[in-house]
Formats: structure tokens, sequence, C-alpha cells
């Protein structure tokens, strides 16, 4: 395990795991989004572009109603201070990126939840996986996933959860730099655009794992936790393993390999202007 206690400063996470869905409000899913959002989480999951689709589909009417389960999640637990930690060393070194460049870093927002939760997005649910909503700039994660990305032929270790928060950072850096309304006011391929994007924030990924690299943080071997994350999640992998085939023309993440070798440059460069996928 890395050793995280290493790292100063921490982040914004709101624990939701503690309450559970009593009721949604009018105008939710339907069968067409929930056929939807389950095709995005056979692909990987945490795509911006589930965001503008779960948009466009509902207004955020939500959950309407929330009681608190139990107690298991009352406080401060190891997992909520494992994400505050990996959240803020990824907003130290963001900062420090966009102070360089005469820009102002505002923080993301990073919510634990079970299931499913409201968002600024509509409805986050499980089984979309972590992903970004740029229209309230917040993280979502259920940590059940990791288990599923275990099955899916990746790692659940916590150096491959690191990395998925930090993917998902790299989204929210795309959105502060414009890149996000860029690519929608662009035109083009969506699906390739969604491509450029994901593999994009894999390399904003690296950059993060570089920032850390020589402070004792990774175990020897230990950052193929990361490569190995996102491995799994490529589209050829999931296409062959759910479909048996691959079917490049309908990607939106990027295969395997494209995805590792994007984390590798950054996390071998540490330099943000090499993560230029478009």
């Amino acid at each position: 395990m890395a050793d995280w206690g290493k790292l100063g400063g921490s982040g914004n996470v709101e624990d939701r795991r503690g309450f559970s869905p009593m009721a949604l409000g009018g105008g939710g899913l339907g069968i067409v989004g929930v056929v939807i959002v389950l095709i995005f989480s056979l692909l990987g999951g945490g795509s911006s572009e589930l965001d503008t689709i779960l948009q466009q589909l509902q207004q955020p009417t939500g959950v309407q109603q929330q009681s608190a389960e139990t107690n298991q999640f009352s406080g401060l637990d190891d997992y909520e201070q494992f994400t505050s930690t990996v959240l803020g060393s990824n907003n130290t070194v963001w900062r420090e990126v966009f102070t360089a460049n005469n820009k102002q870093y505002q923080e993301p927002r990073l919510v634990l939840f079970r299931s499913v939760t409201q968002s600024g997005c509509g409805i986050a649910t499980s089984d979309v996986g972590p992903h970004y909503c740029p229209a309230d700039k917040t993280i979502y994660i259920d940590e059940t996933f990791f288990d599923e990305l275990k099955r899916l032929g990746g790692s659940n270790e916590d150096v491959a959860q690191a990395y998925v928060i930090a993917h998902e950072v790299g989204h929210h850096v795309q959105n502060e730099l414009g890149t996000y309304e860029a690519v929608k006011n662009s035109g083009g391929n969506t699906n390739a655009q969604s491509v450029k994007l994901e593999l994009q924030a894999d390399c904003y990924a690296g950059i993060w794992a570089h920032s850390i690299s020589n402070l004792g943080i990774f175990e020897s071997g230990e950052i193929k936790e990361a490569t190995d994350a996102a491995a799994a999640v490529g589209d050829d992998r999931i296409q062959k393993k759910v479909q048996g085939r691959i079917t490049p023309e309908t990607w939106t993440h990027g295969s395997s390999e494209q995805r590792v070798q994007w984390f590798n440059t950054g996390y071998t460069s540490g330099d943000p202007a090499k993560c230029d996928t478009f």
C-alpha cells in the first residue's frame, strides 16, 4: 500500500454513503435513459459525454428524500480520509500549474455515495461508475465500482483508486481551462472528441502521479496498479468481453493501449503541455 500519510493537504469531500434514496422525483431517466446509462457503464463509465446526455434526458429533480440508514459512515473514516488526501494532492499540483500560467484554479468537490444520488447533471448512479459533472464541478464516486474494475482485469488497490480520482480531476481541469466548451463548440465526430477528452484526462492523471513520484509514496511496482486500471477500462477490452467483437468507431474512451500510453506520457514527462490530444 502506498504511503499516503506523506502527502499534506486535503480536498473537499462530502460523504453521502450513510444515506439511501427513499424516492426519485418526477422526470426520472425512464427506460431510454436507463438503457443509455447501462451502455455507457459497459464502456467504462466516467464519460463527460454521459453527463451531457443525462442533462438532456431530465431536469435535475433528483432524489426527493434521503434517510440515514446506519451509523457506519458517521465521522471521518479511512476511505474518506484517503479520497480527501488524494484530491488535496491533485489540487496542489494543478494550483501550481495554473498559477504558473497566470490562471486561477477553483478546487473541485468530491461526493462519496452508494447506489444513487443527486448531482448537478441529474441523477448519479453507481452503474455509471466514477464521473465528473461539469455543472456543479463535482466528482461522484461509489467505491464499490472498484470491485467491478478488478473483475474487468484491473486493480482495486489504493493506487488504482487514486488514478481514477486523478483522472476525474483531469476532467475538472479541462472544465476550468475551457476545453469542454471548446470541444462542444467545435463540432465534428462526437465519439472521437470524447476519446480525446478521456485520453487527455489520463495524461493529466499521469501528471499528478509524476508530481508525487519522488516523495517515497509509491512502493516499487505500485504504479502498475494505475496502468492496469487504465488498461482494464479501454473500450477495446470491454467490447471484447461484453460483445465479443471490437468496433473502434463506437469508442468513447480509447483503447487499453492508448489509455496506458497517455497516462505514461504524463507520468514520465510531468509536463501538461505534453497532454495535448487534440
